[in-house]
């Protein structure tokens, strides 16, 4: 039994690194790594920016806010610089001007430059986002869930690590310097990417133009019911996700009393377990089939949320933190099943148009946390998540089972 697995394991690190394909995916992984760690950065250092800048929480609500409305509203024009210009090309072009952007970020004297600054940066950062997926579902015929898996846990690692350096710089130096620690690597990066992945990887886009008839067929593919099912979940659990996850760290603070180093400490833990989550999430999609994946992603974040707010003690606080990491098994099931469904001579622009519309409604998530937050709800604007959450869960059981 053990020789077994252990065989299973070198089958799939080997379908995974055979054929140049490795290095592919440690370009996008290590890019996504930067991409999302810095972006949640933001949470870990908003009571460091608000005492800069003196504002209220509604006002980081806000900043957060734009940050991933600006993500998402770069999603369609990412998908379709990915199938113009190449998925590789894409990536470099995102990673060089994310570089330059947060200079700006941590470099901002007064709110409005932080916040059109910050803006930039996730308009860059969106760049990344239908791209990665392309390129791995496009090298990748039977381990994409695992390789998106894979490359998402990157990302979570990033999130681990990032935030929790920036916190533990913003606390001995500044929160500048929590950001602009991380300029030379989005350049270093960019080159790992523009020397490990062609600039186009997909031969499926050749020829491709923007026409009226190219965006009917982009509107015809993502119109299927069972496309506009997986994007709900994915839209509702997102939205769970980016007004937990836009303040955790300062609810730790305001709420349960925590200092802000050790409050970036548990929001890094919370994407220390998420490393393990999302490739485990990944393949047991391709094992077992998205709907009872889901239906686990879902109930468990339900359960957790609302138990958060009577987590009282370091050890229940740790353990909720832990259980909620589920939340971010989410992502590779929907993703990889929208990639795989989506037309192939428009699937990076399929999926970006997708991505905008989840992301833009999902990123409101963190002004609606921060305003009750303001009004002194804080403890129930977390519980609304958990019952958000549980809507989740009833579409999910609208999903078909494997076999249907």
């Amino acid at each position: 039994m053990h020789r077994n697995r252990l065989g299973s394991v070198r089958d799939v690190a080997y379908e995974l690194w055979s054929d140049g394909r490795g290095w592919i995916l440690v370009g996008v992984a290590s890019g996504w790594f930067l991409s999302l760690g810095v972006r949640l950065i933001f949470p870990a250092l908003l009571p460091s920016i608000r005492e800069t800048f003196d504002v209220n929480l509604a006002v980081l609500g806000l900043l957060v806010t734009v940050l991933w409305t600006a993500y998402a509203l770069g999603q369609f024009p990412g998908g379709i610089v990915g199938d113009l210009l190449g998925e590789g090309n894409a990536l470099v072009i995102s990673t060089v001007c994310s570089g330059i952007a947060i200079a700006a970020v941590a470099g901002a004297t007064t709110p409005v430059m932080l916040f059109v600054a910050t803006a930039v940066f996730g308009f860059s950062t969106a760049l990344f986002g239908p791209a990665r997926f392309t390129i791995l579902s496009a090298i990748y015929e039977r381990r994409d869930g695992t390789a998106i898996g894979l490359t998402l846990s990157a990302g979570e690692a990033g999130n681990a690590a990032l935030p929790v350096v920036a916190g533990v710089l913003a606390g001995v130096l500044s929160w500048r310097v929590g950001f602009g620690i991380t300029v030379p690597l989005f350049f270093l990066v960019a080159v790992l990417i523009f020397w490990a992945i062609p600039g186009r990887v997909s031969t499926a886009t050749d020829g491709y133009s923007l026409t009226v008839a190219t965006f009917r067929e982009v509107i015809d593919g993502i119109a299927d019911r069972l496309i506009l099912l997986i994007t709900s979940v994915h839209l509702v659990l997102f939205f769970v996700y980016q007004g937990f996850t836009g303040f955790y760290p300062i609810y730790l603070v305001e709420m349960k009393g925590l200092s802000p180093t050790a409050a970036a400490a548990f929001f890094g833990w919370f994407f220390v377990v998420g490393i393990a989550v999302q490739p485990a999430a990944g393949a047991g999609g391709d094992r077992f089939g998205y709907r009872p994946m889901l239906l686990i992603v879902a109930g468990v974040s339900t359960v957790v949320l609302l138990a958060l707010p009577f987590a009282e003690t370091l050890g229940s606080l740790l353990l909720v933190t832990t259980v909620a990491s589920v939340l971010l098994g989410a992502t590779p099931l929907t993703q990889t099943y929208l990639v795989n469904e989506l037309p192939s001579s428009v699937k990076g622009t399929g999926l970006g148009l997708l991505r905008t519309g989840y992301i833009a409604l999902g990123a409101t998530g963190p002004l609606i946390i921060g305003t009750f937050a303001e009004w002194g709800y804080f403890d129930g604007a977390f519980l609304g998540l958990g019952a958000i959450a549980g809507a989740s869960l009833l579409l999910a059981l609208l999903l078909p089972t494997a076999g249907s």
